[in-house]
């Protein structure tokens, strides 16, 4: 497995959390709905530190992100890490960083207590569904996402 350098995110870097952000967006096709600013970033995750970040690096170079937050599961009564959204740059992809940065925050999670580890997946996005079930993640069939978009 490759060697990955993976650090809590630092306000130094916004900018390139930003770029993971607008990638990603692209990626999913959702683009037209990132409204997320440097000043967002900087008040949500190092002020009012309401999510947490990690940077994954190839020597010196950032090549992806994590950005997660607790939760908690009342029949579990424990905490749980939910993965908001993990993203590697597409040229490097398949070198093992998307697992070892998963990994990581696995043992984030174990660290901290929690029961569970959740994220949410586009349906149509196989590799990722692929690749998450080859870690041993299993899908929430039966779990419909619900969303009410706020002023």
């Amino acid at each position: 497995m490759p060697k990955l350098t993976i650090r809590a995110a630092e306000i130094s870097d916004i900018p390139e959390i930003l770029a993971f952000i607008r990638d990603l967006a692209v990626y999913e096709k959702l683009e037209d709905q990132v409204v997320v600013t440097a000043e967002n970033l900087r008040e949500q995750l190092f002020e009012q530190q309401r999510a947490s970040c990690l940077i994954a690096l190839d020597a010196a170079t950032p090549v992806g992100f994590a950005l997660y937050f607790y939760n908690f599961s009342t029949f579990l009564g424990r905490p749980g890490l939910y993965l908001e959204d993990l993203f590697i740059k597409p040229e490097f992809r398949g070198r093992g960083y998307g697992k070892q940065l998963l990994l990581h925050l696995r043992q984030v999670a174990i660290e901290q207590g929690c029961g569970r580890m959740e994220w949410s997946v586009l349906d149509w996005n196989t590799p990722a569904i692929d690749f998450y079930k080859s870690l041993g993640a299993v899908p929430m069939n039966e779990w419909t996402v619900f969303r009410m978009t706020l002023p």
